[in-house]
């Protein structure tokens, strides 16, 4: 499970929900879950929806199974949820007692609710169907899985209860991208040999500040999900990359650069963005590209202003000026930290976001213990 969803199961999310009301209310998709009478009706068990309980012999290995396992009978009706599914789809309502459709089916093409509704009321395929779909809700990191439907009873010539196998492909996924992107992050730390740990730091405290968003302004920002925290943690990492292209003699000067070097030095941001433009999560270029924008259109490199500097860009911003200012660098001396949130707190609303500015004050002391934890 990622780190982030270690986080999320904290009592704090436990309000989030994704059911019925979520889904888009289509004609199209309502027609393909109705059955008719033959087949049994599919009114909700409104009353008492977690009524519905789950005995079988197969129970027991559903149980101990490490793979997450639904049970789901002819009327698509969820009979049982097995812990490592409750576990995977934390966020989500209880899962019992509610229809395969109304907890899943926004995640699914309509084609494909079409084939499961086929499979296992027409028997298509002998009972069996195969897919893939990403699952997620605010609360929870989006999960990109296989699914596989088959019944319980394989030898039954009707099957009345479906087995519902997720194959949870999230970290394979993650891993394959961010190894090709992890190179270029080594290569932009080895030719900047003056930042020490200081990209690895950015990405804590860009987590954390995200993560204090989310749990006290959350309404605030509805961009800023469970998915917004991991990935932020990460690509604000890549904030620099495109220092690659900056000349090394620029890069590691001795003392203050001249206005023209400046001028090359700035550059590193729109060649970041370049680079990340392959990167498929449009973050990666947004903070690339806008974390030395300033609040007030004084930043670089378009003098953009104000909440048009996209969030993410925000809160790097304030993470990359936390710990720059902090270090010792080859024309500056390192300041304390009460130095430094008093110097940040100056350009409330200049080079910061107003808003932003006064939460890193809040949490300052977590950003000073980052430091401290993981110093050069």
């Amino acid at each position: 499970m990622p780190e982030i969803q270690k986080d999320l199961d904290a009592p704090e999310f436990a309000a989030g929900t994704v059911d019925a009301a979520e889904i888009e209310d289509s004609d199209e998709v309502l027609d393909l879950i109705e059955i008719d009478e033959k087949e049994g009706s599919l009114k909700a068990n409104q009353d008492n929806p977690e009524a519905v309980s789950y005995s079988s012999p197969a129970t027991n290995s559903f149980k101990a199974s490490v793979f997450p396992v639904l049970v789901i009978d002819r009327q698509l009706m969820i009979i049982y949820a097995n812990p490592a599914c409750e576990k995977l789809f934390t966020g989500f309502s209880r899962l019992t007692g509610h229809y395969f459709i109304d907890v899943f089916g926004k995640f699914f093409d309509v084609a494909d609710i079409r084939k499961i509704r086929e499979t296992i009321i027409k028997g298509e395929n002998g009972y069996s169907w195969k897919g893939e779909t990403r699952i997620k809700s605010r609360d929870m990191v989006t999960v990109q899985t296989r699914v596989y439907i088959f019944p319980v009873e394989q030898d039954a010539k009707q099957p009345v209860e479906f087995e519902v196998l997720f194959d949870d492909v999230t970290e394979e996924s993650k891993e394959l991208l961010r190894a090709v992107f992890l190179s270029l992050l080594e290569a932009s730390r080895l030719k900047d040999n003056d930042t020490g740990k200081h990209i690895t730091r950015v990405g804590f405290y860009s987590r954390l500040l995200a993560k204090e968003l989310y749990y006290s302004l959350g309404r605030q920002y509805p961009a800023i999900d469970a998915d917004f925290i991991e990935n932020i943690s990460f690509l604000a990492s890549m904030h620099d990359v495109g220092k690659i292209g900056t000349p090394d003699d620029i890069l590691n000067k001795q003392g203050p650069l001249s206005e023209w070097e400046w001028n090359i030095m700035r550059e590193h941001s729109k060649n970041g963005a370049f680079i990340l433009s392959t990167y498929p999560n449009p973050m990666a270029k947004e903070i690339a590209l806008s974390h030395h924008e300033h609040w007030d259109g004084g930043g670089y490199p378009f003098h953009i202003e104000g909440e048009k500097i996209p969030i993410s860009a925000r809160i790097v911003s304030i993470a990359d000026a936390y710990d720059a200012l902090r270090m010792v660098r080859s024309y500056k001396k390192a300041l304390s930290h009460e130095a430094t949130v008093a110097r940040m707190m100056e350009a409330k609303g200049t080079h910061f976001d107003p808003v932003l500015i006064e939460v890193f004050h809040i949490i300052a002391s977590d950003f000073n213990d980052i430091y401290e934890k993981n110093c050069d």
